[in-house]
């Protein structure tokens, strides 16, 4: 079973990215999946999903329902938490992003990860009176994994990319964020939370996402999830050989639609 995800953006619409995994995982042969990444509950409306629906659809793609939606899946992500906790691996983290890079700053050497440098670990050195008494204040917190604990709990790890076992770097993101007071759950508990829960064989998306992977297995590990296997295809890049964004919208589907560009011509664009 092979699912393709989707976040609503506030553009509501799909570029030849997006076009290039959803028809990577169909024509794979397999089940095929749809599932929209709608956790932050406060950007999303329901015309950006019918949005990509539709560009969907236009590309003639079929896909099983009902269609899961993450902001249905928010108490699962709670039990997910709660598990974690339990194995003492989360702490509040009660630093501004301008604590953080004002930290990141003063030390000598930061170590960097694939999104830049990594969070220094500021509050996982609090003591738990220090927390109670921050929490019970009402000063806004998100939760943290402790990823030094985690890697020692998991071990020696490994995934399957394209049919080779890779090593998991299990400190490759630090202490990352796995849920905030806006947003239930972090992208990367939601998602192995989801495909265990649907039965997930093989996750296809772009390059720029094997990094996460890593993260993604430790969590697998941690909550006694299955193990996908996974299939990261290349990007589609501009002629400066940057990957598309949301800013490009003379690259998405609709545009390319409204250009008069066919579902053949989409796949021969995306070398499909």
């Amino acid at each position: 079973m092979i699912v393709t995800r989707f976040a609503p953006s506030p553009t509501g619409l799909l570029h030849l990215g997006h076009a290039f995994a959803a028809l990577t995982a169909a024509d794979a042969g397999a089940r095929f999946l749809l599932r929209i990444e709608d956790i932050d509950t406060t950007r999303v409306r329901e015309d950006f999903v019918d949005a990509i629906f539709e560009d969907l659809a236009w590309l003639g793609l079929r896909w099983e329902e009902p269609v899961l939606r993450q902001s249905d899946r928010f108490d699962a992500y709670r039990a997910a938490l709660a598990k974690l906790d339990e194995q003492g691996l989360l702490y509040p983290c009660f630093c501004t992003r301008k604590e953080i890079a004002e930290e990141i700053a003063r030390a000598s050497e930061a170590p960097h990860g694939p999104e830049g440098p990594l969070y220094p670990g500021t509050c996982r050195h609090l003591s738990v009176a220090e927390r109670t008494a921050k929490i019970e204040s009402g000063i806004s917190y998100a939760l943290r994994l402790d990823a030094g604990k985690a890697a020692r709990a998991v071990g020696a790890l490994t995934f399957v990319e394209h049919g080779k076992t890779v090593g998991v770097e299990p400190l490759l993101f630090g202490d990352v964020v796995l849920a905030r007071k806006e947003t239930p759950a972090s992208y990367h508990l939601a998602v192995v939370v989801d495909d265990a829960f649907q039965d997930v064989t093989l996750v296809t998306r772009g390059n720029d996402l094997l990094p996460a992977t890593h993260v993604q297995r430790v969590l697998q590990a941690l909550l006694g999830l299955a193990e996908p296997a996974y299939a990261h295809h290349r990007l589609v890049l501009d002629a400066q050989g940057r990957k598309f964004s949301k800013r490009d919208k003379a690259v998405t589907l609709r545009s390319l639609r409204e250009a008069g560009k066919t579902p053949d011509d989409i796949r021969e664009m995306t070398g499909l």
